[in-house]
């Protein structure tokens, strides 16, 4: 099992990155995908087409989420915690996934800096 801790600059206020973190519909626009949130701990999660599914842990409105990414059959949780800060061109974002199993590992990664957070950047770029 590794871990991964990355910080992205999101060109909107904390508040808005977390909506759009969090609403399932503007979830589904910044993917293009479908998407099933809650912002409800304890409450199953399906993003990008049910490709990323999971158990939302907590939330604290602005500030942070903490979910668990499922992965199969693993003993360890997969937790991901995404903390949201005001930064002077937006927000800084810091990730922190742990528990990512050894052969997902790159896929995983280069899926946080793409589609995700990539994703999530160039949504916001464009508006």
């Amino acid at each position: 099992m590794k871990s991964y801790k990355k910080y992205f600059i999101i060109p909107e206020e904390p508040i808005i990155v977390y909506k759009a973190l969090t609403n399932e519909t503007t979830i589904q626009l910044w993917t293009g995908e479908d998407a099933t949130m809650s912002e409800e701990a304890g409450t199953e999660f399906e993003i990008f087409g049910g490709a990323i599914c999971g158990r939302n842990i907590e939330f604290i409105e602005g500030e942070k989420i903490v979910q668990e990414w499922y992965f199969g059959d693993q003993e360890e949780e997969s937790i991901v915690t995404i903390k949201i800060h005001e930064h002077k061109k937006g927000s800084s974002v810091e990730l922190i996934h742990t528990n990512i199993p050894d052969e997902a590992y790159d896929d995983i990664t280069k899926g946080w800096e793409e589609d995700f957070f990539g994703s999530l950047i160039h949504f916001f770029e464009e508006e």
